[in-house]
């Protein structure tokens, strides 16, 4: 499928060829969108964790203090994405914005760590099936087999359109919140816990800056982190545009309800969760890993019985294979991004392809796949655990990049509408300056709080070589991107200008 596409300037035509055109609405974005935030893997993973070593029973606050600081970046964002539509979304953004040295340094950073958390998401995808065919079955298999499963279904399921994967990731994304719900509703309904709904020790947000009581080395810091980590990836909306029915209405809806549901989402269910177990016990049960999960466990086994815990249990092993397919679709539209802008005639014809009858990236999602399958057996061949080391350090190395990114993103919004001053209509002081602003030095902050607690989130694999040199390949990234830009710019001034420039002008703004 084939478009003459005009980057915007006084760049050439280039004729590239583009994703499926229609082929999602707004739910399915919201789906492709939320399922890279997990809920159920969200919630049971991080939350215990906020509570055990961050700000205690104030690990809901800390979700409300995340809320607001993304839903002031989104609101900068949506508005960009009313009158920019391209798959390379943050890369495509921050070039119009920020210029292209640093759009293509954002580009390549973006891009790794999307690459990444797909084969994050399959170490503990693989750890939560190996505990489920264990303790459901009595059968033990090595976590490298459900791991190639994993890897195999997303390769197939990815080749197709992007509306074959909404609809799988709808199903277990409705299923997984459903389970959720289930279990805080019946709280809710119960009038509370052992303390009512102890509403002053869960959700009053100057809480959230609070370590937990009595413990040691508590952190607030680290419990805002986590807080924050669990929406990574809901920014990927922008991304399925160009695949949308109508990108300049779905992507910034799309976007809103992601951030804002989910965080209404994750409030109320950590929320039930520490009420229906009190606050003291919370903390308490928060302080051995094999008890954690307990906070979520016990209001619904109390609820409906011990066959509930087995469909929790099941879920995370869905929820984490979901959340790993939608990463595989965000790198693999990256990928497909970077290449079909012509910077290289080879990978504008490989990577930057569409499938002439599904019209998805395909050649870039195989690439995708083999990225992904060279890190999984590096990770065998060393000895490394699935959960402890793979899914952990890889998702601290994409995490760091991801919100560096956020942040120049949020800024590229202020220049975009104030400084270069493009669409003067959409320019507003708080839509594109007071809220990006706030919303960005939000994500610094975060960025912050992942530096000052990165050995605490590493946990048992903070003295690994991949974690040493983790701020090394993300700074190595985006001098990388750089370097290549400058390149481009001082001997190649056309292909320069192409740089974040492939967009999509086929539909008008419609208020």
């Amino acid at each position: 499928m084939s478009i003459n596409s005009r980057p915007t300037g006084e760049t050439p035509v280039q004729d590239v060829q583009r994703l499926k055109r229609n082929a999602v609405g707004t739910v399915g974005v919201i789906f492709m969108a939320v399922a890279t935030a997990a809920p159920i893997t969200a919630m049971v993973g991080n939350v215990p964790i906020a509570v055990g070593s961050g700000n205690g029973s104030h690990a809901p606050a800390g979700y409300i203090v995340a809320t607001v600081v993304l839903g002031l970046f989104a609101i900068g964002y949506a508005t960009m994405a009313k009158h920019i539509t391209t798959t390379g979304a943050f890369y495509g953004y921050i070039s119009h914005g920020l210029g292209r040295v640093v759009g293509m340094a954002s580009g390549g950073l973006i891009t790794m760590a999307y690459v990444v958390f797909e084969a994050s998401l399959i170490g503990i995808f693989s750890f939560f099936a190996q505990n489920m065919l264990l303790s459901q079955l009595g059968v033990h298999v090595h976590w490298i087999i459900p791991a190639l499963l994993m890897l195999t279904a997303n390769a197939i399921l990815t080749y197709f359109d992007v509306n074959l994967t909404a609809k799988v990731l709808g199903v277990f994304l409705v299923t997984e919140i459903v389970m959720l719900a289930l279990g805080a509703v019946a709280v809710l309904f119960r009038g509370g816990g052992p303390q009512g709904f102890a509403v002053a020790e869960t959700l009053n947000p100057l809480g959230a800056f609070s370590p937990a009581a009595g413990i040691a080395g508590a952190s607030a810091g680290l419990g805002l982190f986590f807080a924050f980590w669990s929406w990574v990836g809901f920014e990927s909306t922008a991304m399925y545009g160009e695949e949308s029915r109508d990108p300049k209405r779905i992507i910034p809806r799309a976007t809103m309800i992601s951030v804002l549901g989910v965080g209404a989402f994750y409030v109320f269910v950590s929320w039930m969760a520490i009420a229906g177990t009190g606050p003291d016990r919370a903390i308490e049960l928060a302080q051995d890993a094999d008890t954690a999960s307990e906070i979520f466990f016990a209001p619904v086994r109390s609820t409906y019985g011990e066959w509930a815990i087995m469909v929790f249990n099941v879920l995370l092993v869905s929820g984490s294979f979901a959340c790993g397919m939608a990463f595989h679709n965000c790198a693999s539209r990256y990928l497909y991004a970077l290449g079909r802008e012509g910077l290289s005639t080879r990978l504008q014809k490989t990577i930057g392809a569409t499938h002439p009858t599904h019209g998805s990236p395909h050649i870039a999602s195989f690439v995708q796949s083999g990225i992904t399958l060279v890190i999984i057996l590096s990770f065998l061949f060393a000895g490394m655990d699935p959960y402890v080391h793979m899914y952990t350090l890889l998702a601290i190395l994409g995490t760091m990049a991801i919100l560096i990114v956020q942040s120049l993103c949020a800024f590229s919004v202020i220049s975009y509408f104030h400084i270069r001053k493009n669409h003067p209509v959409s320019k507003h002081w708080f839509k594109t300056l007071v809220a990006p602003g706030l919303g960005g030095i939000g994500m610094l902050y975060v960025v912050y709080l992942l530096w000052q607690h990165k050995d605490t989130a590493a946990g048992t694999a903070s003295g690994t070589l991949l974690f040493t040199l983790t701020p090394w390949i993300v700074v190595g990234l985006f001098v990388l991107g750089a370097v290549l830009a400058t390149y481009f710019k001082l001997r190649d001034p056309r292909r320069y200008e192409l740089i974040g420039r492939i967009v999509y002008e086929d539909s008008e703004i419609r208020d």
